[in-house]
């Protein structure tokens, strides 16, 4: 890590591609968020005590670490040397101004939401992200309970066409680390509904959503910032029922190590059983031929947002 964001004649404020270490920036937001967290705990403690329970905090902070840690490996090993040449060998590089970064926020925002729906359909992606769901909490901690695994399961992989396109790896890693800071403020029960600005962007009622198992929630509101996509390709639900949070069968744990390889262990133990590699790609409740009678198995398409059966907010994901 070297220098925080530069800025120069040529970029016109935007920040420079080289000379800065967008983690540097980044890290600048862990004081505030930490902070509050710790406000909301207090706030709820003279409200309603259930809101935040200390194993379920300290778990997502253990979590939270874990991730940091396989985040910066990966991104040092390998990641980073992977948008590096996909930059110098893709179309051309972008300007370094103000409307080349806003154009790659948005762009990296509707990556996002394709990250995040596959995220949910596709087995191998479910397996880390149902670390974040298998919470029955919803408070800004939660922002923070992620997987190890992520780089296993190929969130990295969404980005590349950023760097192909003409981004340089700093601006792609920044852009996706503010998407993910603004979703920290989406974790929470303190704001009920705001519907005029839910029509664009995302909001704690929008994301309450995403986060319940109520079945007529699953697999909706998969917005990182912009809920347009949404809207757009048929995912959007607004808050109308109590959310109902976590999985739909619970992982009654609060060991850091199970919430992060029970899928990966469970999803792994059905293709040795049934000798089936499609258990690797398909939606998490999808089951083979030699698991349910012929015929009955749930053939869904994996990026359906209204899928047959249990969702990958229930079946065989939450197994432990």
């Amino acid at each position: 890590m070297h220098t925080c964001a530069m800025t120069s004649p040529m970029t016109s404020g935007a920040p420079a591609a080289q000379g800065f270490d967008p983690g540097l920036i980044l890290m600048a937001f862990a004081p505030i968020f930490v902070l509050t967290i710790a406000w909301e705990a207090w706030y709820w403690s003279k409200r309603d005590r259930s809101i935040y329970s200390w194993r379920d905090t300290l778990s997502n902070a253990t979590l939270a670490l874990m991730h940091q840690a396989s985040d910066a490996f990966f991104l040092w090993l390998m990641i980073r040397t992977v948008y590096t040449w996909c930059y110098a060998h893709g179309l051309r590089a972008m300007p370094e101004t103000w409307w080349s970064f806003a154009l790659l926020l948005l762009l990296q925002d509707f990556l996002y939401y394709w990250f995040h729906r596959a995220s949910h359909r596709v087995r191998w992606m479910w397996a880390s992200h149902v670390a974040h769901h298998s919470s029955e909490g919803m408070n800004f901690s939660t922002a923070f309970r992620q997987s190890l695994t992520y780089p296993i399961s190929g969130m990295w992989l969404f980005w590349i066409p950023l760097a192909f396109i003409g981004f340089s790896p700093d601006w792609v890693i920044l852009a996706v680390g503010l998407n993910l800071a603004f979703q920290f403020c989406v974790h929470t029960r303190l704001r009920r509904r705001w519907p005029v600005i839910e029509k664009i962007v995302n909001t704690p009622s929008v994301h309450r959503v995403h986060h319940a198992r109520n079945p007529q929630y699953i697999d909706r509101n998969y917005a990182g910032v912009l809920t347009v996509w949404d809207r757009m390709f048929g995912t959007f639900v607004p808050e109308q029922e109590a959310p109902q949070y976590g999985i739909t069968r619970q992982v009654r744990t609060h060991n850091p190590l199970t919430l992060t390889f029970h899928e990966w262990r469970d999803m792994f133990a059905d293709v040795w059983r049934e000798r089936d590699l499609r258990y690797l790609w398909k939606p998490p409740e999808w089951r083979g031929p030699q698991a349910v009678p012929q015929g009955v198995a749930s053939q869904v398409d994996p990026l359906s947002p209204n899928p047959t059966g249990p969702s990958s907010a229930s079946g065989r994901a939450e197994q432990t």
